[in-house]
């Protein structure tokens, strides 16, 4: 795979300083996370996201904002640091991940105690588990975000977008946003050294990210929009068009 780099010794001590940095959201979620209320547990989610970033030597440049209140954020998805990417400019979003994380060692355990939503997503009555759940915390005024391609791509374009995981929106007429990712390098465009597809493995992932010279992860907001109403599938068609321009308009 061919992107800038950097030393080997450079990108060990990146890897070292992300251990470190898991290591502190470790203790952050054990010995903190009780005592404080939603803004503060947002705040330290926010602050360890960004840490992630800056240990892994990845800059994090963002446009627009999150809207406050109950909302739903549709994304592409490149990654398994674009959780990060996101939780470090909105911290408040609870995101449905694959169950394959929960298998992670260490992260796991920490994406659950931040309030993930887990889904099978083979299994298509775990899938109606999950929506009820989201459409739960919408009504409650959380936010909830998802990724409806459904699994990562090169970050080139767009995946069709599953609609199945907008009903819990629509069902409570909760605004929809969708956000757009975009990894970069002074090489390329679309750096492949993000890229998480195929039999890439998540230490190769890491490996890569680590060793890529000025990656550049920007996160840009698009404008929110209604869901009540709406045909859930229609609606998948224009978000997945709207996120597809905002990829070619960054």
């Amino acid at each position: 795979m061919s992107f800038p780099r950097v030393s080997a010794p450079r990108a060990a001590w990146r890897l070292l300083r992300a251990l470190l940095q898991l290591a502190k959201g470790l203790l952050i979620v054990r010995l903190r996370f009780a005592g404080l209320d939603a803004a503060g547990r947002q705040r330290e989610i926010q602050r360890w996201s960004a840490g992630v970033l800056s240990a892994l030597g990845v800059r994090l440049v963002v446009e627009g904002h999150p809207r406050p209140g109950a909302a739903l954020v549709v994304s592409n998805h490149v990654s398994w640091l674009d959780i990060a990417a996101l939780h470090a400019s909105c911290p408040q979003a609870r995101f449905v991940s694959k169950a394959d994380v929960l298998a992670w060692p260490v992260v796991g355990w920490l994406v659950r105690s931040v309030g993930t939503l887990f889904i099978e997503r083979a299994s298509k009555r775990d899938a109606l588990r999950v929506v009820h759940q989201m459409a739960q915390a919408l009504a409650q005024g959380d936010c909830v975000a998802v990724f409806p391609e459904g699994t990562t791509s090169d970050g080139q374009g767009v995946l069709p977008f599953h609609a199945n995981l907008l009903q819990a929106a629509i069902a409570h007429g909760v605004p929809i946003q969708p956000a757009v990712l975009r990894y970069a390098d002074p090489q390329h465009a679309v750096s492949p050294a993000a890229e998480f597809i195929g039999n890439t493995t998540l230490l190769q992932s890491l490996w890569n990210i680590v060793s890529a010279r000025d990656l550049t992860v920007r996160v840009r907001w698009l404008p929110a929009q209604a869901s009540a109403h709406a045909d859930r599938r229609a609606l998948a068609q224009v978000l997945q068009q709207q996120v597809e321009q905002g990829l070619l308009d960054l």
